[in-house]
């Protein structure tokens, strides 16, 4: 056939295709462009026909971008994704394997798919756990097939993908993933509302208190006996070093030079350097 470059966009093509296969009219014959493209040196002259290849299969592009629209996604921006997919496909084609239209169309579709998966979580979770969802999902769909099949448990998908239990409980969650809810959106309970806010505790500063306990443990257990007592009698029974000197029978600025070790000792102990001389 021959091809008029005078125009920006070759004849449709009237191919003939096999019996029940639906032909759409934005497939363009563009075999001959492909063909040419593969002898054109890099340059004006083939960038000019790349563009014209572009643009020709370009309604077929947004045909399929159409396809995933009511996504949460404009349809303008699904559009600039098929468009980018069609470039894509347009420099990989190779004339010699087949109809351009074979390799466009799954090239494109990947391109928007992968959009969604890369793009449109709200909340950000790795690629592996991305998979596990598709892999959840696609057991989900294909196990409740018949009218009347209870929900697949995690046992029943982890047995139909070869997945473990935990990778489909991760699937299961990334599933919820797409969408976050605001901290001010409204919940109600009964004629209540409340904020999701509402919900969320503050910080509790007790849990500093186990922290530094438990920090402190293994250098109490370290000390002499007196020097443990000494520290107990001044922290936990609140005695005056006065008090505690008048009890163990030995003067207060002893006690206060015990006290003093002790502590450090313990300091030491908990940050990890044991070889540090006492003061």
């Amino acid at each position: 056939m021959p091809i008029d470059m005078s125009t920006s966009r070759p004849a449709a093509s009237t191919r003939t295709t096999a019996p029940g296969r639906r032909t759409h009219d934005d497939a363009p014959d563009t075999a001959g462009h492909f063909v040419r493209l593969t002898t054109l040196p890099d340059g004006p002259e083939r960038d000019a026909l790349r563009d014209e290849v572009v643009t020709a299969w370009l309604p077929m592009a947004h045909r399929i971008a159409g396809r995933f629209r009511d996504r949460g996604e404009a349809v303008e921006d699904l559009r600039q994704v098929a468009a980018l997919g069609l470039v894509k496909a347009v420099d990989r084609y190779e004339p010699d394997r087949g109809a351009f239209e074979s390799y466009a169309v799954p090239t494109i579709t990947g391109e928007i798919k992968r959009h969604f998966r890369d793009r449109m979580w709200a909340l950000r979770v790795p690629r592996r756990v991305q998979d596990l969802r598709n892999k959840v999902r696609t057991a989900r769909r294909e196990l409740t097939e018949n009218p009347g099949t209870p929900e697949p448990s995690v046992r029943d998908i982890a047995a139909h993908t070869g997945l473990t239990e935990d990778e489909v409980t991760a699937g299961l969650e990334a599933l919820e993933s797409y969408s976050t809810l605001s901290l001010d959106a409204e919940l109600r309970a009964g004629d209540d509302a409340y904020s999701l806010a509402d919900t969320l505790g503050g910080p509790d500063a007790s849990f500093d208190v186990v922290v530094d306990r438990e920090s402190a443990r293994q250098g109490l257990r370290s000390l002499p006996e007196r020097e443990r007592a000494i520290l107990y009698m001044r922290y936990f029974e609140d005695m005056t070093q006065s008090r505690i000197a008048d009890r163990l029978g030995i003067s207060q600025m002893h006690v206060s030079r015990l006290i003093s070790r002790s502590c450090a000792r313990v300091r030491r102990e908990a940050l990890g350097r044991r070889d540090e001389p006492d003061s």
